[in-house]
């Protein structure tokens, strides 16, 4: 599997935890034979595997976790729930967890702690619903901030599709399913240049938004990633094989020389992106939401981060949609840090439209 910066294998398969009808699946057999040499442990449930999830033990295993386990299961619910900020919709995930380490990531505490990947093997079904659900839309009945005539539906809500793809061709199918449906697109956010994608061919059905932020912050908080200048030389060629690509200027993290930094970077987009790439540009900005009990998990195992991460001087608590009581930055700091991130790009890359900022 390819490398992160780090040099270490993003992926190096040990033990495959699998309940026993995904492992007999296509896709399930497919994925065990990408990682031949792996253990194979059946358990009842791809949720809780003792040992696995929930255990505060893996903290100091982070990293290995995520490189050396992968879950097999099956999606039981499947329903594509309204969004409206980067999506329409909110796709069935095809997978939960991530080899990655972002520091600040909220995935780990949907099944604890360092929660590697879980491919789920039911696409046919994954897929079949998706198919159905577009065609009840009908064509769109006027533009949005998702997009001015498509339905956009976001894959990966709690993956990462990039590093997904390397595992099955999940990601494969739902491009496929895509690149048939004009009224549709699909969207996924990634901090990962997999180029096995570029042969995909999605025919501006698919969009990637490649996460980007200073170098200094990458460095300290997007841990096993492709580093930043990567990804954005990688934009033309993405553009290039047909994708639509946009960029998530995300997480905004406010510390000193934040604004000195997200100058610099705007600058260097502005003079690597082709003409092409600019002309169907767009981009969404994210402020720093963080977490208590994940701020609890990194002091375990990244402790540096913390100290731009959690800031209570800066911070207040607010509830997600999804019920979860986070920290964001107060309404003063936000407002003050969205509007100056507004005027970076307006000076910087006047071409990028953002579509949506909080």
């Amino acid at each position: 599997m390819p490398a992160p910066a780090t040099g270490r294998p993003l992926l190096d398969v040990r033990r495959l935890w699998a309940e026993p009808a995904a492992l007999a699946s296509p896709r399930g057999q497919q994925v065990r034979g990408r990682f031949p040499g792996a253990e194979v442990v059946e358990v009842e449930s791809h949720w809780g595997i003792p040992g696995l999830h929930g255990n505060a033990g893996n903290v100091e295993r982070w990293v290995r976790v995520k490189t050396e386990d992968l879950v097999l299961g099956v999606k039981k619910s499947l329903a594509a729930r309204p969004n409206g900020r980067s999506a329409d919709f909110i796709a069935p995930s095809t997978a939960n967890g991530c080899a990655m380490a972002c520091a600040y990531c909220y995935v780990p505490r949907r099944k604890g702690y360092a929660n590697p990947v879980t491919v789920f093997t039911n696409i046919d079904d994954i897929t079949g619903y998706l198919a159905r659900h577009i065609r009840r839309q009908g064509p769109k009945p006027e533009p949005n901030q998702c997009d001015p005539s498509a339905w956009v539906y976001d894959l990966g809500e709690n993956s990462d599709c990039s590093v997904d793809a390397l595992v099955s061709d999940n990601v494969a199918d739902l491009v496929a399913l895509f690149r048939e449906e004009p009224g549709a697109k699909a969207s996924f956010a990634t901090k990962y240049v997999n180029r096995g994608l570029l042969d995909l061919d999605p025919r501006g059905r698919t969009r990637i938004r490649f996460s980007v932020m200073p170098p200094a912050d990458a460095k300290q908080l997007d841990l096993r990633t492709t580093p930043v200048p990567q990804r954005i030389a990688a934009v033309d060629d993405f553009v290039a094989a047909g994708y639509e690509v946009h960029l998530n200027l995300s997480p905004v993290v406010l510390r000193g020389g934040w604004l000195h930094d997200w100058a610099e970077l705007l600058t260097h987009i502005d003079d690597v992106l082709s003409p092409a790439a600019k002309a169907q540009a767009a981009a969404e900005v994210i402020l720093l939401t963080h977490n208590e009990d994940l701020h609890e998990v990194n002091l375990g195992w990244h402790p540096r981060a913390e100290r731009v991460l959690w800031r209570p001087d800066l911070q207040e608590r607010k509830r997600s949609e999804n019920g979860a009581v986070n920290v964001r930055y107060d309404r003063a700091n936000k407002g003050r840090a969205v509007q100056a991130v507004r005027d970076l790009v307006a000076r910087h890359a006047p071409w990028l439209p953002i579509r949506y900022a909080f």
